[in-house]
């Protein structure tokens, strides 16, 4: 068994027809059909169904579908971790980046290496926070952007500064007396149309204080929020910094006066993985670029210098 032959497989069960994986691979039908073969009598068992005009995974395929994409992803990493190699100038870095990261990056810093060195690629693979915690654990990505709250569990992890939470407000309804700041008093029973991943913390937020939580609509991208909220589904609740990226035209907008509702972006990357240097410096530079407030707890995690000084966080952000 070898990649190839791992590769033409994929393609077929992606496609569900040899023909048309044929096509999406640029070859002819019968080599894909042989070296299809030629790994049914290696394996010794039958991994696609073939019909006049489908192809479906048996059970055996099934399994080693999920084998093959984890080992093809795998491979993808180490090229990459060999080809960029050196001083973190050159080659590719692969980066899990979740929508609402948008406001604070692409930083200053990551601006320059770009325009300054064109051998440097940086490949973004977007998705919600727990989908880019599974990209990383694949190993499809070298590290990741996401958004507290999370698992830190077998993480390295550098985390931006708090931001406070936004409340969007659509035209004809009313809410709020200051014309800047609101309180979840004032939002208690008015219709909310909420990014997921808050939802736990805001149900505790509002029963502490004995007030009613509406979720008109909850969404698991920030985009979205922020589109169904201007469009009137309800009042939008987003990242401050995600305002700088998203057109809210027919919102008030007003900052959220509750201490304990907030977040942070961090930066992630498995514990014990091998940094190649452009993955180094791309830490270096978020930590320059997004520094944490001054005077909070830190707690050394890892080893080495791209290990030094992250701080854990497992438990929501209160």
């Amino acid at each position: 068994m070898n990649l190839r032959q791992l590769e033409y497989f994929m393609a077929i069960a992606e496609e569900h027809q040899i023909t048309a994986a044929a096509r999406r691979l640029h070859i002819t039908q019968p080599p894909l059909s042989y070296e299809l073969s030629s790994l049914e009598k290696e394996l010794g068992v039958k991994l696609i169904e073939r019909g006049p005009r489908s192809a479906e995974l048996t059970e055996a395929g099934q399994l080693l579908y999920a084998r093959a994409e984890r080992i093809l992803a795998l491979t993808s990493s180490a090229t990459r971790e060999v080809k960029s190699f050196g001083q973190g100038t050159s080659g590719t870095l692969s980066v899990g980046i979740i929508s609402s990261s948008g406001g604070l990056l692409p930083t200053p810093s990551m601006q320059r290496l770009c325009r300054n060195y064109p051998q440097v690629r940086i490949e973004l693979h977007e998705g919600n926070t727990y989908e880019v915690l599974e990209m990383l654990k694949r190993g499809e990505v070298d590290v990741g952007i996401v958004r507290t709250p999370f698992s830190a569990d077998g993480l390295n992890v550098s985390y931006a500064g708090s931001e406070r939470m936004v409340a969007l407000i659509p035209k004809g309804i009313r809410c709020g007396r200051d014309p800047e700041k609101i309180t979840l008093a004032e939002l208690s029973g008015q219709p909310l149309v909420i990014y997921r991943r808050f939802e736990h913390l805001l149900e505790d937020l509002f029963a502490e204080q004995g007030k009613q939580l509406f979720v008109a609509c909850a969404a698991d991208d920030a985009r979205t929020a922020c589109v169904w909220a201007a469009r009137g589904m309800g009042i939008g609740i987003v990242p401050e910094s995600f305002l700088k990226t998203m057109k809210h035209e027919g919102t008030t907008n007003k900052v959220i006066d509750c201490p304990e509702l907030v977040t942070r972006m961090a930066l992630v990357w498995r514990k014990g993985s091998y940094l190649p240097p452009l993955a180094e410096r791309f830490i270096k530079m978020f930590e320059n670029d997004c520094p944490p407030e001054e005077g909070a707890e830190s707690q050394p995690e890892g080893t080495g210098a791209a290990g030094e000084g992250r701080r854990p966080e497992g438990s929501p952000a209160k």
